[in-house]
This record gives C-alpha cells, structure tokens and sequence, in this order.
C-alpha cells in the first residue's frame, strides 16, 4: 500500500485526478456512478486527502479504508465525510451498479451561509463509515431529487442567484439525511437501548473498581471506543434515547451515584468528589446544584 497521501485542494485537481472534464463550478461537483466508466479509475492503494466535503450514495460495491479500519460498502449506503479525511482505496475505483452518486463542494461554497453556520450540526459527517445511512428506495428518489437540481444549477444556469439556490438545494438534502437517520436510530432502538445499558455497566465499573478517583471521569470519546462507535454517533444515539447528550449523560450518572454516597456514607463532600473524579471539589458542588438545585450539604440534610 501507498504510504505517501495525494491531497486535493480543489474541485479541479479532483477532476483532473479522474480525467474528468473541467468543471462546471469551482466550489462543487457531482458524479454520477453511471458517468464514472468515462474517468481514470483510481488504483488500490491510492491514500487521498481532500480539503472537500463528500456525500456518497453508494450504486454498487466498493472498498474503502478510513484510518485502519476497512469498510464494504454496498448499494443503498450512504456516506459523509468531512475535509482533510484521509481514505485509502482497497479495490480499484471501478463501480458496477448504477444510481449511485457523489457530491464533493469546497468549505468555501457555504462559507458566507447559514449552511456554513451550522454544518457542525449536521454530526453525520463526523460518523464512523459501519455508521453509514441505509436507505429505503423512496429516500433514494428524494434525495436523488435534490441531486438532480443542484446538477441542473451547477450545469445550465450560473446566475447571479445560483450558489444560493445551489446551496438552499444541498442544505435540503442534508436535512433530508438527518430526518432519515432519525428513522434509522427509531429502527433499531432495540440494539440502541443495549448501548446505553453497556455505558452505564461501563461508568459503573469505572466507580466501583476506583478507575475515576485514579483516572478522572472517562470522556465521550474514551466511552464510544469502549463500544465501538465514534463519538457523534454515540452522543447523538444517547440523545436519541435518553433525551441527554453523552456528557449530560456521564453527569446524570455521576450525579445518581453522588446521591447514594451522600445518604449512605459518611464522607466528606471533598472525598465524594475525588472518589466521582472530579478534581475540584466545587465544580462537583456546582454541577450537583445545577442537576438538583441543592448543595451536596442541603442534600444530605434534607435526607
């Protein structure tokens, strides 16, 4: 495999490593699987790096390395990836279904936008590939709606009102993503719940075997490797079943126990706060107001 990584800066040196035309628009472009037999393929091996974001709907099967993990994906999987993502080809580029496509735009596109504001929001860009988006048919045609429209901008009519036509066009399909990822996470609720009971057996274990008064408290991140998701997706499936994020989550739980030593112990509020990992007895005293509007000290008073 390649060790030297080829970075792409533009949307021109991303068709000129192709052998794509020039194109239409300098901040995006769109591939259509069904064009891509008319392009270079890119050999296994090849470690990209581009400063582009893409949105993928896979038409058919391709191999795909992100870091050291190896992906297959299949039809009807779609991808997103933010700028400066280094991925390896594991197979050559060479695609054999149909339907499928590609969205690449530079940060540039959106950065004056309310699209540039928020994309953040949009955590999926940030998801592991295996916590890629499966869609049904009919999600398929809406999207590829959208698709259509902005190719229609990008390719007839560049006008004074096109970016933001083109723009208002990739923030509805990306709305439309974040709807149908909710769908996926109200799917599979079943498994989702299981996580959550995995977290807290996790946090518990970190209590009870004294890993947080010597360690400090774990982060979101040291948790979603712990059961092998990335960080956004953990902290979004969490909202999704809890209603908290990852952090509150890690509070809420800290906070429970911190109730069951305050009644049941006789240590100090300071012992009870290194015991929770936390290395500054007031932070503890002020996250425990905020959660329950008491101090530690009224808290163990009143009860």
């Amino acid at each position: 495999m390649s060790e030297e990584v080829i970075r792409i800066k533009s949307i021109s040196q991303m068709h000129e490593l192709v052998g794509a035309p020039k194109p239409n628009h300098p901040l995006i472009s769109v591939v259509l699987n069904e064009d891509m037999g008319e392009y270079k393929s890119i050999p296994a091996g090849t470690s990209l790096s581009m400063n582009l974001y893409q949105i993928w709907l896979k038409g058919g099967h391709c191999g795909v390395q992100y870091g050291r993990k190896h992906y297959d994906f299949e039809e009807g999987v779609m991808t997103f990836t933010p700028p400066n993502q280094v991925m390896t080809m594991t197979e050559d580029t060479a695609v054999d279904g149909d339907g499928g496509w590609g969205i690449f735009f530079h940060p540039d596109l959106i950065r004056t936008s309310p699209l540039g504001e928020n994309i953040d929001a949009y955590s999926f860009f940030n998801y592991e590939s295996h916590e890629a988006l499966h869609l049904s048919d009919k999600e398929k045609k809406t999207l590829r709606d959208c698709v259509d429209n902005i190719i229609e901008e990008i390719t007839d009519r560049i006008d004074d009102h096109s970016q933001r036509v083109i723009v208002s066009n990739l923030e509805l399909l990306l709305n439309y993503c974040a709807r149908y990822y909710d769908r996926q996470f109200n799917t599979r609720t079943t498994a989702h719940k299981a996580i959550v009971t995995q977290v807290d057996a996790i946090l518990k274990k970190y209590i009870d075997e004294g890993e947080l008064s010597m360690n400090g408290q774990p982060s979101v991140n040291v948790l979603a490797e712990r059961v092998h998701l990335s960080a956004n997706y953990l902290s979004d499936l969490l909202k999704k079943e809890t209603g908290r994020s990852a952090k509150d989550h890690i509070n809420e739980f800290l906070i429970g126990r911190a109730k069951r030593a305050l009644l049941t112990s006789q240590d100090s509020i300071s012992e009870i706060a290194y015991e929770l990992g936390f290395n500054y007895p007031h932070y503890f005293s002020r996250l425990f107001k905020a959660k329950t509007g008491l101090t530690p000290n009224e808290f163990r008073m009143q009860n």
